[in-house]
């Protein structure tokens, strides 16, 4: 129908128009009723815990059953030591697979690569945490950070592997055939050029992976376990936040279950400030910058 039809004919014009205005409306819609349950949890988590917050939760070690009071200090600095151990194996290997999936995508391995990569996306957390406690708990016999931070590392992978591959495709072409034109070796093309021009992204995608592996409880009930004491060591069970909130929540105490809530507070806030960092560091990476 063309547009001299349509104004020829008013009751189309305002058929569509109606048609428009309920369509707009039902997307609206759809997108307030996405955003509510997250609004939801946040404002609800803040105002249960933001009130059980104190000194003594970030510097205080947990109190023995039925005492009030202590903290989750230990579990604070658990979570930091996991995810900093959960770091080291997922972004090197996250980034290598990413760089090789995009700049070598017509090779059979790449393909493979990126097939498992999926697959693995969809893998259940608890899966990995039986496949660590199986080749780490088991033969070392005991629970552990070190078993902990390989779960996570795994969990960050797949997240990693796929943004570094998608941020590589945006770079131009033209900026590897101009530093190849150069005589500039492939992989220094890919290093220097290519992953440098895409860092911005890269960066997104490690964040990203921190904040979901921040949040893990069931990698880490089969591999790190918990602990009730100040532990730095990784070859012994540890503490973390998500395992700790877990444990409070499930508790018949009241003083618990207000820490949990403190301790849901403190997970879901450092969520947001990554978030928030994430925002902030590719808040540029449409308007010419990636």
């Amino acid at each position: 129908m063309t547009t001299s039809s349509i104004l020829k004919n008013p009751s189309n014009l305002r058929r569509r128009k109606i048609t428009n205005s309920v369509m707009l409306m039902l997307c609206i819609l759809a997108a307030i009723i996405t955003i509510l349950p997250l609004l939801y949890i946040f404002f609800y988590t803040t105002q249960s815990g933001v009130s059980s917050l104190n000194i003594d939760f970030f510097t205080q070690l947990p109190k023995p059953v039925g005492e009030e009071g202590g903290g989750m200090a230990n579990a604070i600095a658990g979570s930091a030591i996991l995810i900093g151990i959960g770091a080291m194996i997922g972004i090197p290997v996250g980034i290598l697979s990413g760089i090789y999936i995009s700049e070598y995508s017509k090779s059979f391995i790449s393909t493979i690569v990126k097939f498992i990569t999926d697959v693995l996306s969809g893998v259940p957390s608890i899966i990995v945490g039986i496949f660590a406690y199986g080749i780490i708990v088991i033969p070392m016999q005991r629970f552990s950070a070190l078993a902990g931070g390989f779960a996570l590392g795994i969990l960050m992978i797949p997240t990693i592997t796929k943004i570094t591959e998608e941020m590589l495709k945006l770079v131009p072409q033209s900026l590897r055939e101009a530093s190849l034109a150069l005589g500039v070796s492939r992989w220094k093309t890919t290093l220097k050029i290519v992953l440098k021009t895409a860092s911005s992204g890269i960066v997104t995608g490690v964040l990203l992976a921190i904040a979901r592996a921040a949040g893990e409880t069931a990698p880490l009930l089969f591999t790190s376990f918990g602990n009730s004491f100040w532990q730095t060591s990784i070859d012994e069970p540890m503490a973390a936040l998500p395992l700790q909130i877990f444990a409070y929540a499930i508790s018949p105490y009241d003083d618990w279950h207000r820490q949990a809530w403190a301790g849901a507070f403190v997970l879901i806030f450092l969520v947001f400030v990554v978030n928030l960092i994430v925002r902030i560091v590719t808040r540029n990476k449409f308007s010419g910058n990636l």
